[in-house]
C-alpha cells in the first residue's frame, strides 16, 4: 500500500494518524493540520497549502461565511497597513447578502476565492449536490467580482478525494493553509499573534477569519502585519504562491 503525505516542516502528528489512514484506499495524499485532515490522489489534483520558496512571500487568507461586523474593521486594518493582495474566501450565500462588502474587498485589491454556498461539509454529500453548491457560489461570485474565481476552500476546510476531483472538474484548485491562527476560538490577541508568528517561514498560507465569530482578529492583525513586514515579508495572493511552486509531497511505500 502506498501513501503520499504532505509535510509542512512544522508539526508531524502522532503515529495514531497512520492507523486512521489505513482505512482509506491506496494512493491517497493526506494532510493533517491541528484537528483537520484532508487528502487527495497521487495521480490526480492535489490541494495547495504552502509554497516551497526561499523568497519571503506569504499569503494572508480570510474565510467569511456570516455577518458583516468584523469584515470592514479587518479591511480597514489592511488598508491602513498598505496590505493588498490577500485572499478572501467568500460563501456565496454571504456574498449575496453583502454585495457592498464584496465590492470593497475587490476595490481594495484583494483576491476572492469560493467558499461554497450552504457552508456545510462536502464529504458525505453526493457528487451532484457538491457540484451544485460549488457552481451556485461560483455564479454568484463571478457576477459580483466580474471575474471567475479559481480557488476553492471548501466549508470548514473539509474535503476528500471526490471533492478534489469534482473541484478540479469545475476549474478549481483547492487552497488549504499551513498556519492556523485559531482566531475563531478567540483565545486572546497575544495567542493569535503567537499562533502565527511562531510558525512563519517563506511560502506560508495563514488562515484567519472575517466572520462575526471572530472578536480579536482585527486587534491581532496589525501586530502580525507589522512584525512580518519588519522581518522582510511581502504579502501576496495564494494565486501568486501557486504560480511560484507546487505543493510539497513525499511518497512513502
Amino acid at each position: 500500500m502506498k501513501f503520499i503525505w504532505v509535510w509542512n516542516g512544522k508539526k508531524i502528528k502522532q503515529l495514531s494518524i497512520i492507523l486512521i489512514a489505513a482505512f482509506f484506499t491506496a494512493g491517497l495524499l493526506y494532510v493533517e493540520r491541528d484537528q483537520l485532515m484532508v487528502f487527495s490522489t497521487s495521480e490526480g489534483p492535489q490541494a495547495f497549502y504552502k509554497a516551497d520558496i526561499e523568497e519571503k512571500k506569504i499569503a494572508l487568507t480570510f474565510n467569511i461565511s456570516w455577518g458583516d461586523n468584523r469584515t470592514l474593521p479587518i479591511l480597514d486594518v489592511l488598508k491602513d497597513r498598505d496590505v493588498e493582495n490577500t485572499t478572501f474566501f467568500l460563501s456565496g450565500a454571504w456574498a449575496e447578502r453583502h454585495p457592498d462588502v464584496v465590492e470593497r474587498i475587490v476595490e481594495d485589491g484583494h483576491e476572492v476565492g469560493n467558499h461554497g454556498f450552504q457552508y456545510k461539509d462536502y464529504p458525505g454529500w453526493d457528487d451532484q449536490k457538491i457540484r451544485r453548491d460549488i457552481r451556485t457560489s461560483h455564479d454568484i461570485l463571478s457576477e459580483m467580482i466580474d471575474d471567475n474565481p479559481t480557488l476553492l476552500r471548501p466549508p470548514n476546510g473539509n474535503f476528500d478525494k471526490d471533492v478534489l476531483n469534482l473541484a478540479d472538474a469545475e476549474g478549481y484548485t483547492i487552497a488549504h493553509w499551513s498556519i492556523d491562527s485559531k482566531d475563531y476560538t478567540n483565545p486572546g490577541v497575544d495567542q493569535i499573534v503567537d499562533n502565527v508568528l511562531q510558525q512563519v517561514d517563506p511560502g506560508e498560507v495563514i488562515l484567519m477569519h472575517a466572520s462575526d465569530s471572530v472578536k480579536q482578529t482585527h486587534k491581532a492583525l496589525p501586530i502580525i502585519i507589522d512584525q512580518l513586514k519588519n522581518e522582510g515579508y511581502e504579502f501576496v495572493t495564494i494565486s501568486e504562491l501557486i504560480a511560484s511552486t507546487d505543493t510539497k509531497t513525499e511518497e512513502i511505500d
